[in-house]
């Protein structure tokens, strides 16, 4: 195989990826989580993969001697582990039952790329918000069964919840920015 990887693997990555915007509410499960996740920062806000670089959220190093590993690179320290680990196996053993789609990795820096770049590659970007992650979480079956129906309308309540309040905050740096403009 030319990137040294068997079916299963580049299967797995391939549930990875087609999932990733829904595990995204679990693996970044809170409202700062979303301030980390910017372009040009350490932490990657593509939907890709690679061997040669970390722009893209599943990294699988290109020197790996008698072990190979995926990095996937997404989740912040405020998730659950349990629940990160369900969505993430969930994801990738999805990938192995449909045979999914793995795409070429993206061996070049995707920070750099332009958005028209990006679209042709199939590069998509992670949610922006709890409430945008939430939705993707919500619409995504394998996910959602994953996690099961309480746990997952728990959460979303809980979080969307969270988001409402955030939402509803005025602060410092609004009151610095408008409140002597307007």
């Amino acid at each position: 195989r030319e990137w040294s990887l068997s079916l299963t693997a580049l299967h797995y990555i391939g549930g990875l990826l087609r999932h990733a915007r829904a595990m995204t509410a679990v693996t970044n499960p809170l409202v700062n989580s979303y301030k980390r996740l910017v372009p040009g920062f350490e932490a990657p806000v593509n939907v890709a993969w690679s061997m040669r670089n970390r722009s893209p959220m599943i990294r699988v190093p290109e020197r790996r001697g008698a072990g190979t590993r995926l990095e996937l690179r997404t989740p912040d320290p405020a998730a659950n582990p349990y629940l990160a680990l369900t969505v993430m196996l969930a994801a990738g053993l999805d990938g192995l039952a449909t045979q999914a789609d793995w795409r070429e990795p993206v061996n070049t820096n995707i920070w750099e790329l332009s958005y028209r770049e990006r679209r042709r590659l199939r590069i998509d970007d992670l949610p922006t918000s709890l409430m945008e992650a939430c939705d993707e979480l919500e619409k995504d079956e394998v996910i959602c069964e994953a996690l099961g129906d309480h746990i997952t309308q728990q959460f979303l309540a809980a979080k969307r919840a969270e988001w409402t309040e955030y939402n509803q905050r005025v602060t410092q740096w609004e009151l610095d920015r408008y409140l002597a403009r307007y």
